[in-house]
């Protein structure tokens, strides 16, 4: 199966997500799965032996328990084939970047402003009302 058929289903990227978090029961994965997705604990089996098989999750056994993490090999395959179109989004990213980090100084300066005018952005009640 190919890396991408793997990781187009919804609940195998789903489960890749709560592993990237660190190692988990196989109950663990379960629950979570069953509760978001409504499929039964042998659906969810499969779909965690489709991601061992495939070489995206490694499994070992303690005690009675199975322990699922995540294997990043293959993600880093997939990372080297998304390299070929990165410069399509890399460009807005970092103007994007950019932009917010302008919003950041600009809201930084006008606090800082506020602060040496004495200013409080007149939501002071107390200095809102008139002496008579």
């Amino acid at each position: 199966m190919h890396a991408f058929d793997v990781l187009g289903d919804p609940v195998r990227r789903r489960i890749l997500e709560l592993l990237a978090d660190g190692e988990m029961s196989s109950g663990a994965v379960s629950e979570v799965i069953r509760e978001e997705f409504g499929i039964s604990q042998p659906g969810v089996s499969q779909h965690l032996k489709v991601l061992r098989e495939n070489g995206f999750a490694t499994v070992r056994p303690e005690g009675t328990r199975r322990l699922y993490a995540v294997n990043s090999d293959p993600l880093r395959d997939i990372d080297a084939w998304l390299a070929r179109f990165r410069h399509f989004w890399t460009p807005h990213l970092d103007a994007l970047a950019t932009e917010l980090a302008r919003g950041k100084r600009e809201r930084r300066l006008r606090e800082r402003d506020r602060g040496r005018d004495g200013d409080s952005g007149g939501d002071d009640p107390v200095q809102q009302r008139s002496t008579p």
